[in-house]
């Protein structure tokens, strides 16, 4: 199969393997590596690609759960979209069951946080043009970050060095599913710093 006729059958900025096989497309494991030398397409990781000319068309959140599953979008990543941090956020941060990774390819840094299965909840959905990502609830994109920093929290100051918009998320999340999750994590210490968030 030549490119023009790959470029054709695939409707997506990006593709699988997996895609390749259901769609009965005969393409060689070289031809896929020629055209990336010609940076006709970019690999994002083994058996995953996105078209070069396509990659505007594409919301670079809706590649992380592509890369490395089960995952939802949280953390700083999450925690900007709410509005609840001032920085940029520079890599796409996620939660996963799995082993802590990163990804860091031509389109971006993706970064992957282990969380134990128990703790895998709370996020939705979010539809995109080509497909959909998964990202945290507000309440829960607050209590992953604290969870995976308490280990630095150990006072007043520390917690004022995450730089949390306290009154932002005091207007914004739901108190009673905040209390609700945070009970799932069931940890006296971050229980204590959770509730600095609810003045």
């Amino acid at each position: 199969m030549k490119y023009n006729d790959l470029d054709l059958a695939i409707k997506t900025p990006y593709f699988s393997k997996k895609d390749l096989i259901l769609k009965d497309l005969k393409i060689y494991d070289y031809q896929l590596t020629d055209w990336c030398n010609k940076k006709y397409l970019i690999k994002v990781k083994n058996g995953l690609y996105l078209f070069s000319n396509r990659q505007n068309y594409l919301q670079l959140e809706e590649l992380s759960q592509l890369i490395y599953e089960p995952s939802y979008i949280s953390l700083e990543s999450a925690l900007r979209y709410y509005n609840f941090i001032p920085e940029m956020v520079y890599a796409i941060t996620c939660v996963t069951t799995k082993a802590n990774r990163n990804f860091q390819n031509l389109i971006g840094n993706y970064i992957y946080s282990h969380l134990k299965p128990e703790l895998f909840f709370g996020y939705n959905p979010i539809k995109t043009k080509y497909g959909y990502y998964y990202i945290a609830e507000p309440e829960k994109a607050i209590l992953d970050y604290i969870y995976l920093k308490l280990s630095q929290i150990n006072n007043d100051d520390e917690f004022n060095e995450l730089r949390l918009n306290i009154s932002e998320i005091s207007s914004t999340i739901n108190k009673k599913k905040f209390t609700q999750y945070l009970n799932v994590y069931n940890v006296k210490k971050m229980s204590e710093v959770a509730k600095l968030c609810l003045p």
